[in-house]
């Protein structure tokens, strides 16, 4: 599968978590942990904001993340106060720029861990699904994509957990039509430069593992004197597929059909279950 994580708070170089620390997400693409496959090495793609209210910049390669010199180069040029990484173990669809994540509309950012299963037999009934309008944008062949297009369609812009909620429901009873059992595995992350929204879900409610940090206020007190922890600011907040520390009480597991929405500095937590469409 993928490993993947969501940032915001102070702006901090890329590289403090993506090379820094101990666990970091390109020791990840090496040697995962918690993942379906150790090795996550089929491309990987980083997308970021700026201090200014533009759309997000984005860089994506084929390369596996531990081998590309330029990420390490852009990863210490690059501050930001809200980005997204990914590194991808590839499925069911190539290995090519238009398959990594993240993906990107207007002011989006999508990332995904998990699968869509027997995506072949679903996908031209998913893909009917999205609005026309569109349809066009569309550059790849991932069920993510797919996924994220549905999610827009269904709603992103104005409520982002039900857009998810009806895109996960979506997915169900596609697959209930063609008698494809438990097919949806997902962590998921869609930010608009202000929210980062996550959910963790799956139809057998055996989904991939994903965490969030605890509150950097609290681990400011714990370890006053780890600058990691200094740099970010009281009102960071990470999401992940995997800890990048080992540090007692930094991490917390998010549950099983849980959805987070982080937003200048508050984090609220909500059931999550698919919604369908009569």
């Amino acid at each position: 599968m993928c490993r993947w994580l969501a940032y915001t708070g102070n702006p901090i170089q890329l590289e403090t978590v993506l090379f820094r620390e101990k666990h970091s997400l390109i020791d990840q693409s090496l040697h995962s942990r918690l993942g379906a496959t150790t090795t996550n090495g089929d491309g990987f793609g980083v997308g970021w904001y700026g201090e200014a209210h533009e759309a997000p910049f984005r860089y994506r390669s084929v390369s596996p993340a531990w081998n590309d010199r330029n990420l390490r180069e852009a990863a210490r040029a690059i501050h930001s106060p809200l980005f997204v990484a990914h590194i991808r173990a590839a499925t069911d669809t190539p290995v090519q720029e238009t398959n990594c994540h993240p993906f990107r509309h207007n002011q989006w950012l999508f990332v995904h861990n998990g699968q869509i299963r027997h995506y072949q037999t679903l996908r031209r009934d998913l893909m009917l699904g999205i609005d026309p309008g569109l349809f066009g944008a569309i550059e790849g062949s991932t069920d993510s994509e797919v996924m994220f297009y549905l999610a827009l369609t269904f709603g992103l812009n104005q409520d982002p957990v039900a857009a998810l909620e009806r895109m996960a429901g979506f997915v169900e009873q596609t697959a209930a039509k063609h008698r494809v059992e438990a097919p949806l595995n997902m962590t998921v992350c869609a930010t608009d430069g202000e929210r980062v929204v996550a959910a963790r879900y799956s139809s057998d409610g055996r989904s991939r593992t994903l965490f969030h940090s605890t509150s950097f206020k609290h681990l400011h007190e714990l370890y006053p004197h780890d600058p990691r922890i200094a740099a970010v600011g009281d009102d960071a907040f990470l999401v992940l597929s995997e800890p990048l520390v080992d540090l007692p009480d930094a991490w917390e597991a998010i549950e099983e059909g849980t959805a987070v929405v982080a937003h200048r500095g508050e984090l609220r937590q909500r059931a999550f279950a698919p919604r369908t469409r009569s």
